[in-house]
């Protein structure tokens, strides 16, 4: 039984809830926008996890939820440069342990409750070999 839940419905999947996420963040056209999807979903959805987000709705959530900190292009803004050159040398596993963890006393959240290793490893290595553009 899901015990999930989403700020629009009660009993709505956790699933669902990230590509509410995901729709929410697409739709916004103010960067201060974004960052409050995240927290409603964060704060709304405990525990969710999102094991059938395909590829396009994690490159998605990358380009809009990261890049509303790290740049639409992921080259830096609030937050450092996600690009192969600038993350030349890190590995695989730090990136993990920073997208599931965050970084304390940083700007950078735990994804934790949103994403599974699995995702948060296709994303260090998507990152690693330069982040593909978002299909529209």
């Amino acid at each position: 039984m899901d015990t999930g839940y989403s700020f629009a419905r009660p009993k709505q999947s956790r699933l669902t809830a990230i590509k509410v996420l995901i729709t929410c963040n697409r739709e916004r056209s103010h960067m201060r926008i974004q960052p409050l999807c995240i927290l409603a979903v964060l704060a709304f959805v405990p525990n969710a996890n999102a094991e059938n987000l395909s590829p396009s709705d994690l490159t998605r959530l990358v380009r809009q939820d990261c890049g509303s900190c790290h740049g639409m292009r992921l080259t830096g803004g609030l937050g450092t440069p996600l690009t192969r050159e600038a993350l030349a040398g890190r590995s695989p596993e730090s990136l993990t342990a920073t997208i599931l963890y965050g970084r304390p006393g940083t700007t950078m959240p735990a994804w934790k409750s949103l994403l599974s290793v699995a995702q948060a490893e296709w994303i260090s290595a998507r990152l690693l070999e330069g982040f593909p553009e978002e299909s529209r």
